[in-house]
């Protein structure tokens, strides 16, 4: 599935530190989308039954992911210019959707087999499931939804997501792609939080998409959704 691109909009009232945090937390996002949006680009290929060895490897994946944030942001996702905590964070995560393609050649590389279950949502949930084992106690991504779209048991809103989405995303007059952050606390611990709104697009459809019900590739019954309706959101918590 992949995912309208949205970038969170700063807040003129933002101070440095959150200015600081916002970026780090659209650039996280930003990578995360692009490596996403690779996966969904080469499912035809990974989907192939007929090819063995795909030739996808963590390594051809990170270029077109390095391509495919340039594109989008104009810049490399390591540019020289970031700070030590930024720049730590980000070839974590890099490192982290490297690694979890370099791990899923077996699945990739089945023979004979047509649909492999390596979807965008299952990679993003496995490259942050390891990015937070890395990052411990620094920080957090996960991808979740409004209640009634969540899948994955691990990808249900917590308390203060599903908060910002029933009040804030899924209000009528919430502009489109803006984000919502604030500094609170995770378990007692403080911490910068930013949820980043996601729309579904054309791509999402075959799965998301009409008629509502009907079982889709991957076993599950679609939501019947519409391109533009809210799918979904990035967390993304800084601790402090």
């Amino acid at each position: 599935m992949l995912f309208c691109t949205f970038i969170a909009a700063d807040r003129n009232f933002a101070s440095a530190d959150e200015a600081v945090d916002i970026e780090t937390g659209n650039r996280l996002a930003s990578v995360l989308r692009a490596g996403r949006g690779v996966i969904s680009n080469n499912q035809e290929l990974i989907n192939d039954a007929s090819i063995g060895d795909k030739g996808f490897t963590g390594e051809v994946f990170f270029s077109a992911a390095i391509e495919a944030y340039l594109k989008k942001n104009g810049e490399h996702p390591l540019d020289e210019g970031l700070d030590p905590e930024s720049r730590s964070m980000t070839e974590t995560q890099i490192n982290a959707m490297v690694e979890v393609v370099d791990e899923s050649q077996e699945i990739i590389n089945a023979d004979g087999l047509a649909f492999k279950g390596f979807i965008p949502a299952v990679f993003a949930r496995l490259a942050n499931e390891k990015f937070g084992e890395e990052m411990a106690d620094r920080a957090s991504i996960k991808v979740t939804a409004p209640k009634e779209l969540v899948r994955n048991r691990k990808a249900r809103p917590d308390e203060w997501e599903n908060e910002v989405i029933v009040t804030k995303f899924q209000a009528a007059d919430w502009p489109v792609g803006e984000a919502f952050y604030e500094e609170t606390a995770v378990d007692g611990k403080p911490a910068f939080r930013m949820l980043i709104p996601e729309y579904y697009s054309e791509s999402c459809l075959a799965c998301h998409g009409s008629p509502k019900g009907e079982t889709d590739v991957t076993g599950f019954p679609k939501e019947g959704g519409s391109v533009g309706d809210l799918a979904g959101a990035i967390s993304i918590t800084l601790y402090k």
